[in-house]
């Protein structure tokens, strides 16, 4: 049997499962989401590690497959017939869909964030990157090594750039370095492995729960509409493609308060949902 995931659990009631993205770790999610969920009782916050990220071990991973069987197994030995939310980001929403279709009698609810659907980078839809908020003069101003970790910037003003720089540094520079790149690095590189198979994700199956999906307007990693096709197969979903949005969202405070807004109604819309069911 191979090692269950590392996990870190915050605050008791309803379980709420929060699938970090590529090369990521739980503490990045808990970055983003304690900041709202910690406003909300009630809620069993459980951010997991995927193998080879965080502190899990790789631990000999092949493929996005073996990921998804080891999350199940992780599900099954955590929550066992408990129902839960579900929450995923970028490659961890690709992974939560494919989890929600095998749990749909447990999963009330599922949040996608900025979800990855086209695995081959060739096929995604992106736009090509433009500034929206330019100023040349702070740009000059900013250190060689700075731009660098900065790279694009879309909205080039001090409170922006500030808070892309503390999330650089605090959440994916952190994240980087825990990940075991030798392992997963085979994996990104290869369409097929890349990929969950058709087994583990039915691309046409719906989904009736409340689903809240997030995406950005000006995302340059996995784009917007690609992510169209969704609406037909979650029928409760709230859809919403945020201008000023990058993979990153939320990035500065005016996308955190709206980011915050949309997912505390989606919490109570599922609220509504266990309600109607009598959970």
């Amino acid at each position: 049997m191979e090692p269950i995931l590392s996990a870190n659990e915050i605050g008791e009631g309803l379980p709420i499962l929060i699938i970090h993205g590529w090369e990521l770790q739980g503490k990045a999610e808990e970055s983003d989401f304690e900041p709202i969920f910690n406003t909300i009782p009630g809620l069993r916050r459980i951010y997991v590690d995927l193998p080879g990220m965080g502190t899990t071990p790789a631990n000999n991973v092949k493929d996005l497959d073996d990921i998804y069987a080891r999350l199940s197994q992780f599900i099954d030995s955590r929550l066992g017939r408990s129902n839960f939310l579900l929450v995923g980001s970028s490659c961890g929403a690709y992974i939560a869909r494919a989890i929600a279709q095998k749990y749909i009698n447990q999963v009330d609810g599922l949040l996608l964030r900025v979800p990855l659907i086209e695995p081959k980078n060739s096929m995604r839809d992106l736009d090509a990157f433009k500034t929206l908020v330019e100023n040349k003069e702070l740009m000059s101003t900013i250190s060689t090594e700075d731009k660098a970790l900065l790279g694009d910037v879309l909205v080039q003003t001090p409170t922006y750039i500030q808070a892309l720089k503390a999330k650089q540094e605090n959440v994916y520079i952190p994240a980087g370095n825990a990940a075991d790149s030798e392992a997963l690095g085979p994996i990104r590189d290869d369409p097929c492995r890349y990929q969950l198979s058709s087994a583990v994700l039915d691309e046409n199956a719906k989904f009736f729960a409340p689903t809240l999906i997030v995406c950005g307007r000006q995302d340059q990693s996995v784009g917007y509409r690609d992510s169209l096709r969704l609406l037909e197969l979650y029928p409760r979903s709230t859809y919403i493609v945020l201008d000023r949005g990058t993979h990153g969202l939320p990035i500065d405070d005016s996308e955190r308060g709206v980011f915050g807004a949309l997912v505390r109604d989606w919490v109570n819309r599922v609220g509504e949902w266990r309600d109607r069911l009598d959970v």
